[in-house]
């Protein structure tokens, strides 16, 4: 199996716009033969809290065919970050296109206090996926312990979290991070973006680390791009856009 994550630079409030540029990342993993690909936290809209209730989705908008399509089409897993709706509420979601399946939606379910004003928590049943060999986290989730020890106690081999960190703070979450995989022997993936979006300046880093805590492979602080591990050979690789 390979699984990549991209490091995106999201464009304000443009869904269509993020989903072209989407498109051309997910084209560089299936061009590598990746078999999963995840995104940053709320990667289509940019985070943008202020802006969730206007800009918040159904799951089964028309508008993400083209991605179901490419999953189908090319056999590859995708996560991207979306706000979803929730009755008359909004939350964070991964919106998660498998080949020929329905599509599924992961919930952030631990909110960051600032977060609590514009968006509204809610459980998952699972958060697995692959054969139940990944597990998937949204930002803060990563700093909740009983996040990642559930994750782990469920069995998964991989931790992918999804995030939206910022120059200021990207270094704790690497830690963290680094951290989990080393307490748990989990293969560890973060996922984020660049440039400015909302109140934060996104700082990249987007990176790999062994079941060691280990950092196997890093992107940059300012271009887009993914990085790819086979989980047969162990090797790792990355690309930009």
């Amino acid at each position: 199996m390979k699984i990549s994550v991209a490091q995106t630079k999201p464009i304000k409030g443009n869904i269509q716009k993020n989903i072209e540029n989407h498109i051309r990342i997910i084209k560089l993993a299936v061009s590598e033969e990746a078999d999963v690909i995840i995104f940053p936290e709320l990667s289509l809209t940019g985070y943008e809290p202020e802006l969730a209730q206007k800009l918040a989705v159904e799951k089964d908008d028309v508008r993400f065919d083209n991605l179901q399509k490419i999953s189908s089409v090319d056999q590859i897993i995708i996560g991207v970050g979306v706000p979803i709706k929730n009755g008359s509420e909004v939350s964070i979601s991964m919106l998660i296109f498998h080949p020929d399946k329905e599509r599924q939606v992961y919930y952030k379910q631990y909110l960051h206090a600032s977060e609590d004003k514009f968006f509204s928590s809610r459980n998952n049943l699972n958060n697995l996926i692959y054969g139940e060999s990944i597990a998937l986290a949204i930002c803060y989730e990563l700093s909740v312990p009983m996040h990642s020890e559930r994750a782990f106690k469920r069995g998964a081999a991989f931790y992918i979290a999804s995030v939206v960190e910022s120059v200021e703070y990207v270094d704790k979450s690497i830690d963290k991070l680094a951290k989990i995989a080393k307490k748990y022997a989990m293969t560890v993936f973060m996922s984020n973006c660049i440039g400015k979006t909302g109140r934060y300046n996104a700082a990249g880093k987007t990176s790999i680390w062994d079941k060691k805590g280990e950092l196997l492979i890093q992107l940059n602080t300012n271009e887009e791009g993914i990085v790819i591990l086979d989980t047969t050979s162990n090797k790792t690789f990355l690309k930009y856009l």
